[in-house]
């Protein structure tokens, strides 16, 4: 969008790159909040009426996994109030992945205390209730697979509110003055290994693991108390313990290692950068640098440095890459050389 003030052209660009759905995705996290904290409640107050340490135990571990999902929700939300605040550079897009790291420690941090907790019992078995421990298992596993449902696509809908932005950028010529770059074209950029990671919400899945590791835990501790209740199997429910651990320590190592690489600017799809080179270099041209990261859900950042022998300008190049529609925010510099 162009801006007349006083005779001077002024480009005004929009910063706001936020997932597709991202209200959406918010309404759903505290949704699922609040039907944790219910059940939290109803556990700790059935728990102290009835003289169940068990229940008690398992209320205040679904307070911790509240929390967990309270931090998604308030990222969500901070990301949406500030989405136009002019102090975040490149937009309130990363906040997400942010949250989303924050998240997978605190998931790295459980699975250590399930581990030690599990081997603890395997060498000093303790007594089991199984009358109270299998209902209250069971209850879990119930409240986790409708918040997993509720989070994953439960009455799901596309959201294109303010979250939602077509693909859009600036170009800087060789004289420092600057284009709109708007994409109103076809989509091309869908079809590369990267594609998925480019477009993940990672927030929405770092609440998902939390909710999907505790329904993983409840289904291996059932089958392990029906075991050892069946067989006497005493030592089944510590190493079901063990393998619960394990798997989500798993799900916390993917989760840093990906939220962690959007963090730090790594190239979020190589085969994407590749294809934007070939579009550029097709015509004798050469990319003299090139910088590709994620801004967000969807979005992606472009610098390229483009070395050419050709009278061409920003928007010759910025035309060529029109039809990637996730990159949002491009810089282009051209420059004069054999």
């Amino acid at each position: 969008m162009t801006r007349n003030d006083g005779g001077a052209a002024m480009a005004l660009h929009s910063h706001v790159f936020l997932g597709e759905g991202h209200e959406t995705s918010e309404r759903k996290t505290w949704t699922v909040i609040w039907l944790c904290a219910a059940m939290m409640v109803a556990e700790i107050v059935g728990g102290w009426l009835f003289g169940s340490i068990a229940l008690v135990a398992d209320g205040l571990h679904m307070s911790t996994h509240a929390g967990a999902l309270l931090l998604a929700a308030l990222a969500y939300t901070y990301a949406r109030k500030h989405a136009d605040d002019p102090r975040f550079s490149f937009g309130t897009g990363k906040l997400g992945d942010l949250a989303g790291f924050a998240s997978a420690i605190v998931l790295a941090m459980i699975a250590l205390l399930i581990g030690y907790e599990a081997a603890v019992r395997l060498f000093a078995p303790v007594t089991i209730h199984f009358s109270e421990a299998l209902p209250i298992a069971g209850l879990g596993l119930v409240v986790n697979v409708a918040s997993a449902w509720l989070l994953s696509g439960g009455g799901h809908h596309h959201d294109h509110g303010p979250g939602h932005h077509h693909g859009h950028g600036h170009a800087h010529d060789d004289h420092g003055h600057a284009h709109d770059a708007h994409d109103d074209h076809a989509h091309d950029d869908h079809g590369h290994g990267g594609a998925s990671a480019a477009h993940r919400d990672n927030n929405m899945r770092a609440a998902l693991v939390h909710v999907m590791a505790d329904a993983a835990v409840s289904v291996l501790v059932i089958v392990g108390l029906l075991l050892a209740r069946g067989f006497g199997w005493m030592w089944i429910d510590p190493l079901a313990g063990l393998v619960g651990a394990l798997v989500i320590a798993s799900w916390s190592y993917r989760l840093i290692r990906d939220t962690g690489a959007i963090l730090l600017d790594m190239n979020p799809d190589r085969a994407m950068a590749g294809t934007v080179r070939q579009a550029v270099e097709s015509d004798g041209d050469r990319i003299a640098d090139l910088h590709l990261w994620r801004l967000g859900p969807g979005h992606l950042g472009a610098i390229l440095s483009v070395v050419t022998s050709k009278p061409r300008g920003p928007d010759f190049y910025r035309d060529r890459l029109a039809r990637f529609t996730s990159l949002s925010h491009v810089t282009i510099e051209v420059s004069r050389g054999e």
